[in-house]
Protein backbone atom coordinates (compact mmCIF):
# COMPACT_ATOMS: atom_id res chain seq x y z
CA UNK A 1 0.00 0.00 0.00
CA UNK A 2 1.52 3.31 -1.03
CA UNK A 3 1.10 6.58 0.84
CA UNK A 4 0.11 9.73 -0.99
CA UNK A 5 3.05 11.88 -1.98
CA UNK A 6 3.50 14.83 0.42
CA UNK A 7 3.09 18.38 -0.81
CA UNK A 8 6.29 20.16 -1.84
CA UNK A 9 7.66 22.31 0.98
CA UNK A 10 7.42 25.47 -1.14
CA UNK A 11 3.67 24.94 -1.55
CA UNK A 12 3.27 24.50 2.21
CA UNK A 13 5.34 27.63 2.95
CA UNK A 14 3.41 29.65 0.39
CA UNK A 15 0.06 28.57 1.89
CA UNK A 16 1.22 29.49 5.42
CA UNK A 17 2.65 32.86 4.31
CA UNK A 18 -0.51 33.74 2.38
CA UNK A 19 -2.67 32.93 5.40
CA UNK A 20 -0.52 35.03 7.75
CA UNK A 21 -0.41 37.91 5.29
CA UNK A 22 -4.21 37.88 4.92
CA UNK A 23 -4.63 37.80 8.69
CA UNK A 24 -2.24 40.73 9.27
CA UNK A 25 -3.57 42.78 6.34
CA UNK A 26 -7.11 42.52 7.73
CA UNK A 27 -6.21 45.02 10.50
CA UNK A 28 -5.36 48.47 9.05
CA UNK A 29 -3.81 49.68 12.34
CA UNK A 30 -1.10 47.02 11.98
CA UNK A 31 -0.06 48.60 8.68
CA UNK A 32 -0.24 52.10 10.20
CA UNK A 33 2.18 51.15 12.99
CA UNK A 34 4.30 49.21 10.47
CA UNK A 35 4.25 45.98 12.49
CA UNK A 36 5.49 42.94 10.59
CA UNK A 37 5.58 39.26 11.53
CA UNK A 38 8.35 36.72 11.05
CA UNK A 39 7.04 33.15 10.85
CA UNK A 40 9.08 30.08 11.72
CA UNK A 41 6.77 27.10 11.49
CA UNK A 42 3.86 27.94 13.75
CA UNK A 43 5.85 30.45 15.87
CA UNK A 44 5.47 34.18 15.23
CA UNK A 45 7.74 37.06 16.18
CA UNK A 46 6.31 40.55 15.76
CA UNK A 47 8.53 43.47 14.80
CA UNK A 48 7.62 47.11 15.42
CA UNK A 49 9.67 48.85 12.74
CA UNK A 50 10.96 52.15 14.08
CA UNK A 51 9.59 55.43 12.74
CA UNK A 52 9.76 58.94 14.22
CA UNK A 53 5.95 59.01 14.49
CA UNK A 54 6.17 56.36 17.25
CA UNK A 55 8.00 58.69 19.65
CA UNK A 56 5.87 59.98 22.53
CA UNK A 57 8.49 61.99 24.42
CA UNK A 58 11.04 63.60 22.08
CA UNK A 59 13.17 64.79 25.04
CA UNK A 60 14.07 61.25 26.14
CA UNK A 61 13.31 60.09 23.28
CA UNK A 62 11.00 57.15 24.01
CA UNK A 63 8.36 55.15 22.16
CA UNK A 64 4.87 56.28 23.14
CA UNK A 65 3.23 54.10 25.79
CA UNK A 66 0.09 53.73 23.68
CA UNK A 67 2.17 52.47 20.75
CA UNK A 68 3.85 49.96 23.07
CA UNK A 69 0.50 48.73 24.38
CA UNK A 70 -0.95 48.51 20.87
CA UNK A 71 2.11 46.58 19.67
CA UNK A 72 1.73 44.08 22.52
CA UNK A 73 -2.03 43.67 21.94
CA UNK A 74 -1.55 43.24 18.18
CA UNK A 75 1.05 40.55 18.86
CA UNK A 76 -1.27 38.79 21.29
CA UNK A 77 -4.32 38.85 19.00
CA UNK A 78 -2.50 37.79 15.83
CA UNK A 79 -0.61 35.01 17.65
CA UNK A 80 -3.81 33.78 19.30
CA UNK A 81 -5.72 33.81 16.01
CA UNK A 82 -2.78 32.14 14.24
CA UNK A 83 -2.64 29.32 16.79
CA UNK A 84 -6.43 28.94 16.56
CA UNK A 85 -6.38 28.79 12.74
CA UNK A 86 -3.17 26.73 12.35
CA UNK A 87 -4.87 23.28 12.32
CA UNK A 88 -7.40 24.46 9.70
CA UNK A 89 -4.66 25.97 7.51
CA UNK A 90 -2.55 22.81 7.73
CA UNK A 91 -5.46 20.48 6.95
CA UNK A 92 -6.48 22.59 3.95
CA UNK A 93 -9.88 23.28 5.54
CA UNK A 94 -9.16 27.03 5.40
CA UNK A 95 -8.11 28.41 2.02
CA UNK A 96 -5.56 31.28 2.25
CA UNK A 97 -6.60 32.52 -1.21
CA UNK A 98 -10.16 33.02 0.07
CA UNK A 99 -8.75 34.73 3.17
CA UNK A 100 -6.84 37.15 0.94
CA UNK A 101 -10.09 38.00 -0.85
CA UNK A 102 -11.73 38.99 2.42
CA UNK A 103 -13.33 35.78 3.73
CA UNK A 104 -11.62 35.97 7.09
CA UNK A 105 -12.43 34.35 10.39
CA UNK A 106 -13.29 36.85 13.11
CA UNK A 107 -10.54 38.10 15.41
CA UNK A 108 -10.63 37.30 19.14
CA UNK A 109 -12.13 40.17 21.19
CA UNK A 110 -10.22 41.69 24.05
CA UNK A 111 -11.81 41.24 27.49
CA UNK A 112 -8.94 42.87 29.38
CA UNK A 113 -5.31 43.70 28.71
CA UNK A 114 -2.76 44.65 31.36
CA UNK A 115 0.59 46.15 30.34
CA UNK A 116 3.71 46.34 32.49
CA UNK A 117 6.07 49.07 31.30
CA UNK A 118 9.49 47.89 32.49
CA UNK A 119 11.71 50.57 30.90
CA UNK A 120 11.54 53.20 28.16
CA UNK A 121 11.26 51.94 24.62
CA UNK A 122 14.29 53.33 22.80
CA UNK A 123 14.07 54.86 19.30
CA UNK A 124 14.76 51.61 17.43
CA UNK A 125 13.02 48.45 16.27
CA UNK A 126 11.20 46.39 18.89
CA UNK A 127 10.28 42.70 18.89
CA UNK A 128 7.60 40.71 20.69
CA UNK A 129 6.44 37.15 21.13
CA UNK A 130 3.22 35.92 22.63
CA UNK A 131 2.57 32.69 24.48
CA UNK A 132 -0.96 31.31 24.61
CA UNK A 133 -1.40 30.11 28.19
CA UNK A 134 -4.93 28.80 27.72
CA UNK A 135 -7.21 28.63 24.74
CA UNK A 136 -10.64 27.10 24.99
CA UNK A 137 -13.79 27.31 22.94
CA UNK A 138 -14.85 30.65 24.44
CA UNK A 139 -11.92 32.15 26.35
CA UNK A 140 -8.15 32.50 25.95
CA UNK A 141 -5.31 33.86 28.07
CA UNK A 142 -2.12 35.19 26.43
CA UNK A 143 1.17 36.57 27.78
CA UNK A 144 3.36 38.84 25.59
CA UNK A 145 6.95 39.99 26.06
CA UNK A 146 8.67 42.80 24.13
CA UNK A 147 12.37 43.61 23.84
CA UNK A 148 14.68 45.65 21.68
CA UNK A 149 18.37 44.80 21.74
CA UNK A 150 18.49 41.75 23.98
CA UNK A 151 15.68 39.24 24.47
CA UNK A 152 16.41 38.93 28.19
CA UNK A 153 16.04 42.70 28.74
CA UNK A 154 12.31 43.27 28.29
CA UNK A 155 11.00 46.80 27.99
CA UNK A 156 7.34 45.78 28.32
CA UNK A 157 5.16 42.76 28.92
CA UNK A 158 1.43 42.20 29.02
CA UNK A 159 -1.24 39.69 29.88
CA UNK A 160 -4.54 39.62 28.05
CA UNK A 161 -7.79 37.70 28.17
CA UNK A 162 -9.82 37.27 25.01
CA UNK A 163 -13.25 36.10 23.94
CA UNK A 164 -12.75 33.54 21.19
CA UNK A 165 -14.87 33.69 18.04
CA UNK A 166 -17.18 30.79 17.44
CA UNK A 167 -16.24 28.50 14.53
CA UNK A 168 -19.29 29.61 12.58
CA UNK A 169 -18.24 33.28 12.81
CA UNK A 170 -16.76 34.61 9.59
CA UNK A 171 -16.38 38.01 8.02
CA UNK A 172 -17.25 38.38 4.39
Amino acid sequence: MSRPRPEPIQVIKQRRDMALSALVDSVPYIRFLNVTFDRRGDELTAQLNYDDKLIGNPFLPAIHGGVTAAFLEITAVITLNWSHLWPRIESGDLDPAEMALGTLPRQPKTIDFTVDYLRSGLPRDAYARARVNRSGRRYASVHVEAWQDHKDKLFAQATGHFLMPQDTDAVG
